[in-house]
């Protein structure tokens, strides 16, 4: 069955006269299906943090859109992803974290492959006792590798194989946070935490990257980061958000300290934070003093897994003054799982026709959703092509 073609051209009006996206593109399995191509498989997306395999070795299987990818940390120390299937009969290599001390055994048939993804061994392939057979070339048999990179400590992948290079995709981003270019150290078990939320990854998005929302949502933000405070970020095609000109930072319940900032910042930072949405499915959040990411996982339609992870300058900042941290933000972010769900709860309504937009503070939504609606209208013109991993 065809995918239905939902009209976009309401999207790409002028703010002032456009309409939100279709109620299919949040509830329709075909649509939404589009999309992943258009968006999240074309693009580089947000998969995990290489802090989820810190060491050599280091194994993590996951799951993106439904397919099965590994998380690997090879004997170099490179963080790589692979395709978690054994090239013989496409078995699962790995269905739980684990680390790798020899070679990546597949259950199945023991076909064995380096941690960088090279086939090494081929148990009885030529018949008992025969590890080789001429038709079968161990240099062409490796794991299928994604392409990847590591940006902000996320582990980005591009699914097509075939986006721009990320220094060239993310050029806006990368230039704007320069000044953030510097170490970052996961605050450990008590700086991630996982927020499951039964809406589309898209609505995630576009609470994300507005302040319109704080005053009744976030009344104790806004008690000292009011509406008032804060700017629109918009940069077309790439990413929104919004930014704070006072962040307060921190402070010790116990004895009022704080955390180390970042080095050589310039003056503005010592005041202000940014949050920005990077397209697709990637939030972040700078401060003088810690950073964080959120990767927005879509698990269906109407359900998401936001994985957010804290970080800090130095490696050895205060566990209590993490775990106190860890709290306000899970807090914060909790504080707006009711209006996403209800946002998606709402698309059902036949009644909604995508909204209307404030000229003045949606900016960075209207922005994100002509992103959608343009890369949607590219793919739709654009023929086909085969896809392959690199």
């Amino acid at each position: 069955m065809p995918t239905p073609a939902t009209d976009l051209s309401a999207v790409r009006r002028p703010i002032d006269r456009a309409q939100g996206l279709p109620n299919e593109h949040y509830t329709d399995p075909q649509v939404i299906a589009e999309e992943n191509q258009a968006l999240l498989r074309q693009r580089w997306a947000g998969l995990a943090v290489a802090a989820d395999i810190p060491e050599p070795g280091d194994a993590l299987p996951l799951s993106f859109l439904d397919m099965p990818l590994l998380l690997l940390r090879d004997r170099q120390g490179q963080v790589r992803v692979f395709h978690n299937i054994c090239r013989h009969r496409g078995m699962i290599l790995v269905d739980a974290p684990r680390r790798i001390e020899g070679a990546l055994r597949c259950p199945y048939h023991s076909w064995c492959y380096g941690t960088d993804g090279r086939l090494v061994s081929t148990p009885h392939v030529g018949g008992p006792g025969h590890n080789t057979h001429d038709a079968i070339d161990r240099r062409s048999l490796g794991l299928v590798e994604v392409r990847s990179h590591i940006w902000r400590d996320v582990v980005w992948i591009n699914l097509s194989g075939d986006a721009p290079a990320f220094e060239q995709a993310m050029a806006e981003v990368i230039a704007r946070w320069a000044a953030f270019d510097q170490p970052l150290f996961h605050g450990g078990a008590d700086s991630r935490f996982n927020l499951v939320v039964q809406a589309n990854w898209k609505l995630a998005v576009e609470n994300y990257c507005e302040s319109y929302h704080l005053p009744w949502v976030h009344p104790g933000l806004n008690s000292y980061s009011r509406l008032e405070d804060h700017y629109p970020i918009e940069e077309p095609g790439q990413f929104a958000g919004q930014g704070t000109r006072v962040y307060r930072q921190i402070r010790s319940e116990s004895d009022g300290a704080t955390f180390p900032d970042f080095a050589d910042l310039p003056a503005p930072w010592q005041s202000a934070a940014e949050y920005i949405a990077v397209f697709p499915n990637v939030l972040l959040g700078v401060h003088r003093d810690h950073a964080f990411a959120i990767l927005l996982m879509p698990e269906a339609a109407d359900r998401t897994v936001e994985q957010v992870h804290l970080y800090y300058p130095r490696p050895d900042t205060d566990p209590a003054l993490r775990a106190q941290n860890a709290r306000q933000w899970k807090l914060v972010f909790e504080e707006d799982i009711f209006v996403v769900e209800g946002m998606q709860r709402g698309r059902r309504s036949p009644g909604f026709d995508g909204g209307r937009f404030s000229p003045v503070m949606d900016g960075p939504t209207h922005l994100f959703h002509r992103w959608v609606a343009d890369r949607m209208d590219r793919a739709r013109t654009t023929p086909a092509q085969p896809h392959a991993a690199e």
